[in-house]
């Protein structure tokens, strides 16, 4: 075991670089806006994505369970392709639109005015930035605790992928699904 994982430390440099850049790459789009292109049509397709990585996170455990490995290791690839898609599409809704507030009927953008607070409860608000909190900083956290569990079942360190996973799968299955509710929660307020 020892000799497989000395064979890959570029790989765990690897996985390292792109927990730190991925994140800070994001961050910095979220500031590049292009102007001309419509696709407010995105938010409900990358919420679907979300909404199917979460299905099939749970197919991959039952899978895993019934000891189906290959149909397991399958879906986890699957998802982790769902999950770079999804990242492309918010990243590209993101440069080409104007961020939603919460609560904003009329499309302002800006601070609400008193018939938009009075039309939201301070509880449904509260809610909503808990669980966008929460979904954004595990989604950051849980970049590195995929790829590492990810290559750990890879190179055959199966004691250490359970471990791994045990915090990392309802991690991953928390943002996922965290996205779907944060999409229904803020697609009331979207531009038509």
């Amino acid at each position: 075991m020892e000799s497989t994982q000395s064979t890959k430390p570029g790989i765990r440099k690897l996985i390292i670089v792109l927990s730190i850049v991925i994140p800070v790459v994001v961050a910095a789009l979220f500031k590049v806006k292009i102007e001309g292109h419509d696709w407010h049509f995105l938010p409900s397709i990358y919420a679907a994505i979300n909404g199917l990585t979460a299905f099939l996170l749970v197919v991959a455990l039952i899978a895993i369970k019934q000891k189906k490995i290959s149909l397991h290791e399958g879906i986890i690839k699957v998802c982790m392709g769902l999950s770079v898609l999804f990242l492309l599409l918010y990243i590209a809704y993101h440069m080409t639109s104007d961020p939603t507030v919460y609560g904003d009927l009329n499309g302002s953008g800006g601070n609400l005015d008193n018939y938009e607070k009075s039309q939201i409860s301070s509880a449904s608000q509260i809610a909503y930035y808990i669980i966008l909190i929460t979904h954004i900083i595990l989604s950051v956290a849980v970049i590195p605790m995929v790829l590492f569990s990810y290559l750990y079942a890879w190179e055959g360190r199966y004691d250490k992928h359970r471990k791994w996973t045990k915090i990392t799968w309802p991690l991953w299955f928390y943002v996922a699904a965290s996205g779907v509710v944060v999409y229904i929660m803020i697609s009331p307020y979207y531009p038509h």
